[in-house]
């Protein structure tokens, strides 16, 4: 079944669909070493890379297996990366939470704010259970973000990557919808969400997708 695309509006942020405009800033992010530092995945050297990948989150939407948003400043409407929810099962009431920002975004709490917008959202309107992340050991940054949203570490996953020759663990988070919701009626809030009716048709470092 398709899967509605948020659209939602944090304090100092928009997240917002895919389109294929995006390309050129896609491929800048993806292209560079630093920001993919502890990606599963070599960096990009195919333009092509990056509409697929804004197909690829145009096809989630159509079959309601996730949902991949930009995200851009409130202020000036720059691109600074992305966030998404995949692996929606709406059996298990689960999904899994990634994200990847360009370095220059880092520092300033973007991903946190952005990943708690998205998990607001997803909580009320997917009726979630369970969010899971997994993140490399290494990427301390990350695993700050997900410990702010109350995530909570499960586990190790002993060399569960290998790029470019290189052997990684990764850790395993989770968090739980009544943890969130417990956690959330003691914040203040930030975001306003706007549920979009149409599909996706027209930082820290990243977090392994």
């Amino acid at each position: 079944m398709p899967l509605p695309t948020p659209m939602i509006q944090t304090a100092r942020l928009h997240l917002r669909p895919f389109v294929d405009t995006d390309a050129d800033d896609l491929f800048a992010l993806h292209t560079n070493t630093k920001v993919l530092r502890y990606w599963d995945a070599p960096p990009w050297n195919d333009r092509e890379r990056a509409t697929k990948f804004i197909m690829a989150s145009q096809q989630k939407a159509e079959e309601g297996t996730g949902a991949r948003l930009a995200v851009d400043l409130a202020s000036n409407g720059g691109f600074i990366g992305w966030c998404s929810l995949h692996q929606w099962n709406p059996d298990l009431r689960s999904a899994s939470l990634g994200y990847c920002y360009g370095d220059t975004a880092w520092g300033h709490g973007y991903a946190t704010e952005a990943a708690r917008g998205l998990l607001g959202w997803a909580f009320d309107t997917l009726d979630l259970n369970r969010v899971q992340a997994e993140v490399d050991t290494r990427n301390v940054a990350s695993a700050r973000v997900l410990e702010k949203l109350g995530f909570l570490r499960e586990g190790t996953l002993r060399e569960d990557c290998i790029v470019n020759g290189e052997v990684s663990d990764s850790w395993v988070y989770g968090l739980i919808r009544r943890e969130w919701r417990m956690r959330s009626s003691r914040l203040p809030s930030t975001a306003e969400f706007h549920s979009c009716c149409m599909l996706q048709h027209p930082g820290s470092s990243p977090i392994r997708p």
